[in-house]
């Protein structure tokens, strides 16, 4: 069978939250496969909210310790998903 993990990430006032968020991440690194951060803007247009999407591997209990600790933190919304095949 073939499956992928993926917490996607909304990270509101970037500014503020992301060294906490950066914080976990690091903390959880060696489960982390796969990082990408977005966000609108550029420069002075930069806006207040990201995505930040990962693909995670590792046990299922661990997986789901990351996204409980992420969705602690403030401004920090954190789902996990799962794709198989068969």
């Amino acid at each position: 069978m073939y499956k992928r993990d993926i917490v996607g990430i909304i990270l509101e006032e970037r500014k503020e939250n992301s060294v906490m968020l950066q914080k976990v991440l690091t903390e959880w690194g060696c489960m982390i496969k796969t990082r990408l951060g977005l966000h609108d803007g550029v420069l002075d247009s930069c806006t207040p909210v990201g995505l930040v999407v990962l693909e995670v591997v590792g046990e299922e209990e661990k997986m789901e310790e990351l996204v409980r600790k992420l969705n602690l933190l403030n401004g920090v919304r954190a789902q996990r998903m799962t794709l198989r095949l068969p």
